[in-house]
């Protein structure tokens, strides 16, 4: 017998056995996790009791609106009336729809009175998605109770904006003021604010919110949350993964609505390198986004000793 040949062969078969544990089963875990990234993407500060929300906008300065067939003539001129002003005033345009309007107009003759006044009108946003950016409105409700007695229709302008979100002031100059008068006007400050708000285009806006990932052996496993932060619906994306500078995975995203997010949870995701040293994620879009370099995100191994 060639025992020289029986203990290469030997020794050949144990170290083909260590290497093929090496490559293909878990020996030790390592954890990667982002780091905090600021990204230039920033809203003016505005005063915040301005509005409801900070940064209440509907998803595009094209608004439609249905006003309903029960209301007077009179009460339909006043809110037709009110949106020529804003319309003049801002960057914002109004369009009349049979149905699935974003700004109902609705009418009642009853008298409605609380705290001792008689309430002329009532209005706001109905359905928000509250997001990191904007605040955007669905769905904006208006009721016109009181006929205006004014020149120009104050009660309408009242109600149309806080559909559009804004607040009541203090000032009772002011055509937000909580009582109505014919005196009142509109500040400087509101069409500035619309302007400002509606100057970002209606697109999408794919974020990583979250992800962190661990590594057994040569399997990575990886958890990662996309939400949408923009003023639309998204179209479909995908994400790449890459491990140092190697793509190793693609996975499609599909579309994301208004405000919600997906969570995606990856495992065991054979990776062939033998050292990783970063973990980077990548939201692949061919439309436009508000902001494409919340796009990516990139994975370090975590210091146990922060």
């Amino acid at each position: 017998m060639n025992w020289k040949l029986f203990w290469s062969s030997f020794a050949f078969l144990i170290l083909s056995t260590l290497l093929f544990f090496y490559f293909f089963f878990p020996y030790n875990e390592i954890k990667f996790y982002s780091e905090e990234e600021v990204f230039n993407f920033t809203l003016p500060t505005y005063n915040s009791e301005m509005q409801f929300y900070p940064n209440m906008r509907y998803p595009g300065k094209e608004i439609s609106y249905k006003i309903s067939d029960e209301c007077t003539l009179k009460k339909k001129n006043d809110m037709e009336f009110a949106f020529d002003i804003i319309e003049n005033l801002t960057v914002l345009e109004f369009y009349p729809v049979f149905v699935n309007e974003e700004i109902s107009v609705n009418c009642n003759e009853r008298d409605i009175v609380e705290g001792g006044i008689f309430i002329a009108g009532e209005g706001g946003p109905t359905k928000v998605v509250r997001g990191e950016k904007f605040n955007v409105i669905l769905k904006g409700d208006i009721l016109l109770i009181r006929d205006s007695q004014c020149e120009k229709p104050n009660i309408a302008i009242h109600e149309l904006l806080h559909a559009l979100g804004f607040a009541h002031s203090l000032n009772k100059h002011n055509v937000m003021y909580n009582v109505t008068s014919c005196n009142q006007k509109i500040g400087e400050d509101i069409p500035k604010l619309i302007n400002d708000l509606y100057s970002y285009p209606s697109y999408s806006d794919l974020s990583f919110t979250e992800a962190h990932a661990n590594i057994k052996g040569r399997y990575l496993n990886l958890n990662m949350t996309i939400k949408n932060l923009g003023l639309k619906s998204s179209e479909r994306a995908e994400i790449e993964i890459y491990t140092n500078d190697n793509l190793i995975k693609k996975v499609d995203l599909g579309p994301v609505n208004i405000g919600e997010g997906k969570i995606i949870t990856l495992e065991n995701i054979w990776t062939s390198s033998l050292k990783i040293e970063q973990i980077i994620l990548i939201i692949n879009s061919d439309f436009e986004e508000l902001e494409k370099e919340n796009n990516k995100i990139t994975l370090k191994i975590k210091n146990e000793k922060n």
